[in-house]
């Protein structure tokens, strides 16, 4: 992910300190306040990294085998590709299949672009019909979809994303991705923004990336969350803020989060597993969880 990039030589002059809490987050987490076990969904971006061969996947693996050797590491997927192009059912069913030596796996797909990006939600309801009966195949392994809207899709657009989350099915979880600077320099269109997944009971996406600290608003207009992480190549700076995340998220938990989906995207794809297993370990130490973390065949392997 290119979004926010910043050079490496930078880095060090970026404070990557997370906000505070925004009284919607507070409202929400109380109001779904419970004592059950935080669920988290842990992943990447693609499976088909051929880079991973022989150290997360075993060397002479096939490429048609790399979802289910994906799928046996990680319980989540953060599914760009259907972002690019359609998929018919008769393909999400069979990526469904090579998921299914992971009971808890979910895939995590993007609204196809020609609704985000191209329509810009206008006129977009038959396109989103068919983008929805595709995932609706994957049934019990459908996590929550997002939608990412693009940089330039300003809040004067605010009635066309009002009407097309208004519009959209209330039984699959939706999380929103908005880019543009003036939903986050300005209060009211934030809170016209976020007020509105509150109130349809829809996600958001927070994307932790060096170039954009903007994004990383700390809205969660609903008890599940989807973080994008992007890191750099397992620079100092990755490792600490994880910590900083792992912090927020156990206080989230505390105060009433239920599920956390968590898309790991690098600069370099064999790092993505190592940071994985880092966040994961941390998360499992914090708050007593028991996630299973990436087993990597030989860490000498990756760098």
């Amino acid at each position: 992910m290119e979004f926010g990039k910043v050079p490496t030589p930078q880095l060090a002059q970026v404070d990557f300190t997370l906000p505070a809490d925004s009284a919607l987050t507070q409202q929400t987490l109380n109001a779904a306040k419970t004592k059950q076990h935080l669920k988290v969904h842990v992943g990447c971006a693609s499976w088909a990294q051929k880079v991973w061969k022989g150290n997360l996947y075993p060397p002479k693996t096939k490429d048609a085998d790399f979802l289910t050797e994906y799928a046996k590491q990680f319980n989540m997927i953060e599914l760009n590709t259907t972002h690019y192009r359609m998929y018919d059912a008769a393909t999400i069913t069979k990526w469904k299949e090579k998921a299914a030596v992971n009971p808890d796996f979910k895939f995590c797909p993007k609204f196809n672009q020609l609704i985000s990006h191209v329509k810009r939600l206008k006129g977009a309801d038959e396109i989103t019909t068919a983008f929805y009966e595709a995932m609706l195949a994957f049934e019990d392994k459908l996590g929550p979809m997002f939608l990412q809207l693009n940089e330039n899709f300003a809040p004067k657009s605010f009635p066309e994303l009002k009407a097309y989350l208004q519009s959209l099915p209330r039984d699959v979880q939706v999380c929103v991705e908005l880019r543009h600077k003036d939903w986050f320099a300005q209060h009211t269109y934030r809170n016209e923004a976020f007020g509105l997944m509150h109130s349809l009971g829809m996600g958001a996406v927070i994307t932790d990336t060096a170039g954009r600290r903007d994004v990383i608003h700390m809205e969660v207009p609903a008890p599940y969350l989807f973080i994008r992480f992007v890191g750099n190549a397992l620079h100092p700076t990755d490792y600490v803020r994880i910590d900083h995340w792992v912090q927020r998220i156990k206080s989230w938990h505390e105060q009433g989060l239920q599920n956390l989906y968590f898309g790991m995207h690098q600069s370099d794809e064999l790092a993505s597993p190592v940071l994985c297993q880092y966040l994961i370990d941390q998360l499992n130490n914090s708050l007593n969880l028991n996630i299973a973390a990436p087993r990597l065949l030989s860490q000498n392997t990756l760098f």
